[in-house]
């Protein structure tokens, strides 16, 4: 069986210096761990961590090398096994498997080969800073800039002018057009970035195309998921906030500007002009009408239509999308009345067969 993925194995106490864990209180500091599974599949050499308590049944017996678990579940850990008690065991079993598989984080290069591919085609006026990987069939444009230990895979184009920062990874199939792209960007393949917005002067005699002479910006930590539709502005820029985290097939149109760190799932539509504040949270498929605001810290349930404005730490879900404790009780109303319906039906129906 091939190996997409292949470890760089770590000590015990290579893993508890990475959380900034005190070795001392480590039992067995030189085992070697060198994969990642779930509890019921790990083996001696693997790390596994509880999160959810539905699991707890598995780590009591779990053959795991090491688990991170939170305090309160250390009396559940069976013999050989080594505990690492720590606040948030999910976001350091992230730490550790980034540590452990460190190109199964970003879209590496097709060719797996550093510096740039014969293959690739890049215009004299381009400047590539040094420890750039390019892959055959790549395109750049005369002005753009692609900073150190940037990677971009196969067949991507990076129009004129553009800038990309670095350490960014850039899988393949992209396109990057009229964009200036932070350090440390992650984005997935079948992308297009910075083509024109949907804007038209509407009238009788047909629909005018608006020129959109705008940007896209997307900021250092910023990820892209894989076929994720960003516009440029029309007369302003598009810009994805620090540390932002975008979903397979999100579309953000023109003038979008969203805050720092916000998660956004698969299928969540942006109309134009719309602005997103820091740490918002939002289910798949979800769409937000143009030109509304959602405030900061805001979380909106998969499949909801948000068409007004929302306060920052709002709670909403439903079509229109309204407060989340209101659209509950109303879903809640409906299946009661349902019940109540076929109840009423199915009397009528007894009814009839007896007088029948």
């Amino acid at each position: 069986m091939p190996e997409f993925f292949r470890s760089s194995p770590k000590s015990v106490a290579d893993l508890a210096a990475l959380l900034s864990l005190n070795v001392s209180d480590i039992s067995e500091t030189k085992r070697v761990i060198s994969g990642v599974a779930a509890l019921d599949r790990a083996g001696p050499h693997d790390v596994a961590f509880l999160e959810n308590t539905l699991y707890k049944d598995a780590l009591s017996k779990t053959k795991a090398g090491l688990v991170l678990i939170a305090a309160p579940f250390v009396s559940l850990v069976p013999p050989g096994t080594i505990p690492f008690v720590v606040p948030h065991p999910h976001a350091a079993f992230a730490i550790v498997a980034s540590a452990l598989y460190p190109t199964a984080a970003y879209p590496g290069l097709v060719f797996g080969q550093n510096g740039i591919s014969p293959g690739a085609s890049v215009h004299p006026e381009a400047r590539l800073e040094q420890g750039v990987g390019i892959d055959p069939g790549v395109v750049i444009g005369p002005g753009a800039e692609v900073g150190s230990g940037t990677t971009i895979a196969a067949n991507s184009v990076i129009g004129p002018q553009v800038r990309i920062g670095r350490n960014c990874h850039i899988g393949s199939n992209v396109t990057i057009l009229s964009a200036l792209i932070g350090n440390d960007v992650i984005i997935h393949s079948g992308t297009s970035i910075g083509q024109d917005g949907f804007g038209f002067a509407i009238g009788r005699q047909g629909h005018a195309k608006v020129p959109q002479i705008g940007r896209v910006i997307l900021q250092d930590h910023v990820e892209l998921g894989a076929n994720v539709a960003i516009d440029r502005g029309g007369i302003r820029d598009t810009i994805i906030g620090e540390g932002s985290k975008l979903d397979n097939m999100v579309h953000v149109a023109h003038n979008v500007v969203m805050g720092r760190h916000c998660l956004i799932a698969g299928q969540v539509g942006f109309a134009g002009s719309s602005e997103i504040g820091d740490f918002v949270v939002m289910g798949g498929q979800v769409g937000i009408t143009g030109h509304v605001t959602i405030g900061s810290g805001t979380q909106i349930a998969g499949g909801s239509a948000v068409i007004s404005s929302l306060a920052a730490g709002s709670k909403v879900g439903g079509y229109p999308a309204r407060p989340i404790k209101t659209w509950f009780r109303e879903v809640a109303t409906m299946a009661r009345l349902a019940r109540q319906s076929r109840g009423v039906r199915n009397s009528d129906s007894s009814e009839n067969e007896t007088e029948s």
